[in-house]
């Protein structure tokens, strides 16, 4: 067998230069490590838990890739057998040119075709990338449909919130308004205050289309990623907004060469490439093989009677084909696969770099939102104090209903932007895990490549028992 395969070019290295650390560091409070697998558990949030559980089962792009893994793995389980021997049957029947006699012809052909000069290795390296390929595609849709599954579920919950604090301002803003016709019949105030209180009471009212347009929008999404019809009738009752507790990030650079799919499906693209060179350097060379055959034979005169004489005869020997003049397309062709493998490399290492740009991107934008969310808060606690510090002047007959309206108002907006605040440094956090690849994985890790300068992967067979 090593003579068979003994022409197949070594696989290139893939050692792309990672750093040894990501460059922006999140400070956050000591928690455990965050599993890539489930980072989402780490809003902790029962009903978004389940939500993502449902969505793994239930999503069509997911079972549209699980079925492209089983075609793969049915045609990749039986890619050697073009290098067995292969046995068929065959009849036929001939007519003399005279018509004056016909021949009944029945016999068995055999033949093996030993994948010599790198055939058989190169056949194996392209159903392997293959595989590999609908392997990185069904995690690529696990990964995509976590993230938005997530994403859907803040925008959600964010716009919900949001519409409760907007409709509180909508409400002030009535009371302010109608404070504002009593103050002018008093003639306390000129008729353009009032104007302009009806004008504010308008604008809160119209402010509300938008989180409720939101809603309406995540929740239709959502049913499509569950693969439902409709939205369950329980997201539209408003809950609480996501919120992320302690966690930690532990994972280094190197990892994304086994967690993001992107990088997997170039690695599956760089083995490709070596097997169509592989082939391509193969048919430079002879085909050869073994071949046998057994041809039962049986005269038939005149359409009538068979002759008494039947003939079988058996042949056995070499099945050789060599090339020999093509005006230089076989060479060409080998050239051109050499080039491409030299693409597929250029491609991997594009994949790697942009992969680790991908996850210090989030990381950067994941830092700058926690801070707008800090901030947000600090304000909003501050507006807060100043509303009960307004309330308690009001008790004592200090202050006025108007300054009142005023302070609830101002808590409102900055509640309104706490929310979206909070809303973006989650959706950051998603993007950090989206770039990293991080979704659940089958019982057992997809299928890889072995050859290939990566982590081993799982064998075949826990990765039969891992795709349902």
């Amino acid at each position: 067998m090593g003579m068979l395969a003994g022409c197949a070019a070594p696989l290139p290295k893939l050692a792309p230069p990672l750093p040894a650390s990501w460059q922006h560091v999140i400070a956050a409070n000591p928690a455990k490590p965050i599993d890539l697998h489930g980072w989402w558990r780490a809003f902790g949030d029962p009903e978004l838990n389940a939500l993502v559980d449902r969505a793994l089962r239930r999503n069509l792009d997911v079972a549209l890739a699980v079925q492209r893994l089983r075609a793969s793995r049915a045609l990749d389980r039986h890619a050697h057998a073009r290098f067995l021997p292969a046995l068929s049957a065959r009849t036929n029947d001939a007519v003399d040119p005279d018509a004056t006699a016909s021949y009944f012809v029945a016999g068995f052909d055999a033949s093996w075709e030993l994948g010599m000069f790198g055939r058989s290795e190169g056949v194996r390296r392209v159903s392997q990338a293959d595989l590999d390929g609908r392997a990185a595609d069904l995690q690529a849709a696990r990964v995509s449909l976590v993230a938005e599954v997530v994403r859907e579920w803040i925008d959600l919950r964010t716009a919900q919130k949001q519409e409760q604090v907007l409709l509180k301002i909508s409400q002030a803003r009535h009371r302010q308004w109608q404070l504002m016709q009593i103050r002018q019949r008093l003639q306390l105030v000129p008729p353009v205050t009032v104007d302009r209180a009806q004008a504010a009471y308008a604008q809160a009212e119209a402010a509300l289309a938008a989180p409720r347009q939101a809603i309406n929008a995540s929740a239709q999404r959502l049913a499509v990623l569950l693969a439902q019809n409709h939205p369950d009738p329980a997201w539209l009752r408003p809950g609480k907004q996501p919120q992320l507790g302690g966690w930690q990030l532990t994972n280094a650079p190197a990892e994304l060469l086994r967690t993001r799919p992107e990088i997997a499906q170039a690695e599956a693209q760089v083995l490709n490439a070596a097997g169509e060179l592989d082939l391509a350097n193969a048919n430079l060379y002879p085909s050869i093989g073994l071949g046998a055959s057994l041809v039962w034979s049986a005269q038939v005169i005149n359409n009538r009677k068979f002759s008494h004489s039947p003939n079988g005869i058996v042949s056995l020997g070499p099945l050789i084909n060599i090339p020999l003049f093509d005006w230089g397309m076989r060479l060409a062709a080998k050239h051109a696969r050499a080039h491409e493998l030299q693409a597929s490399l250029l491609a991997y290492r594009q994949a790697v770099l942009k992969g680790v740009a991908d996850v210090e991107t989030a990381l950067g934008s994941l830092d700058q939102q926690a801070q707008r969310e800090d901030q947000s808060l600090v304000a909003w606690q501050a507006l807060r104090h100043a509303e009960k510090t307004v309330k308690t002047r009001l008790g004592l007959q200090l202050g006025s209903p108007m300054d009142d309206i005023d302070s609830q108002i101002a808590a409102d907006q900055a509640a309104v932007e706490l929310a979206d605040a909070r809303a973006s440094h989650s959706l950051a956090y998603v993007a950090l895990f989206k770039a990293l690849g991080g979704a659940p994985l089958p019982k057992a890790d997809v299928p890889r490549a072995t050859t290939m300068a990566t982590p081993s992967p799982a064998s075949k067979t826990d990765a039969d028992k891992a795709i349902p």
